[in-house]
């Protein structure tokens, strides 16, 4: 296997779960931040790690070059 092939993976990857490890832990810190509780809880956090989550992928894709999921491409 190459090893370009390989890097592009890794950083695949890796980017990935630093956009979930970052998500989670904004989206969880703003809610318990503001005091939201209960079923609400649950869908304004939802809705901000969704919104986080593409953001980072977003300006991983932006700062180091690289391509998820294809952002603004036409």
């Amino acid at each position: 296997m190459d090893r370009a092939v390989v890097k592009k993976w890794l950083i695949f990857f890796v980017g990935i779960l630093c956009a979930i490890v970052i998500a989670d832990a904004w989206s969880n810190k703003i809610v318990a931040v503001a005091g939201i509780t209960g079923p609400t809880r649950f869908i304004v956090t939802f809705i901000l790690y969704a919104l986080i989550f593409f953001g980072v992928l977003y300006a991983l894709e932006k700062l180091f070059k690289i391509n998820f999921f294809g952002f603004g491409q036409k």
